[in-house]
């Protein structure tokens, strides 16, 4: 039903996808050769710095063992999704 948090291609990989769900939330997404259904709302309300702090414990936590996401990383790629929808 969720993608797992555990050692997945999404957590580990890009970063900018990463954020990019948690700016515009998740539907339908194949993750890993397996397909997930529910959906994830859109948590953009929150500050670049806490959608950074939850996305590098995320990273680093669970079994996971993935580089911090930085707030100016969050900052960017949220300034690049505002112009794209312009």
């Amino acid at each position: 039903m969720n993608p797992p948090l555990v050692k997945t291609s999404l957590v580990l990989g890009s970063k900018e996808k990463l954020i990019d769900i948690v700016l515009n939330g998740m539907s339908r997404q194949e993750i890993d050769g397996e397909t997930y259904n529910n959906i994830m709302p859109s948590f953009a309300f929150l500050k670049d710095k806490e959608i950074a702090d939850v996305l590098t414990y995320v990273r680093k936590s669970f079994g996971n063992n993935a580089g911090p996401v930085s707030e100016s990383e969050v900052r960017k790629i949220r300034a690049k999704l505002s112009s794209a929808k312009k």
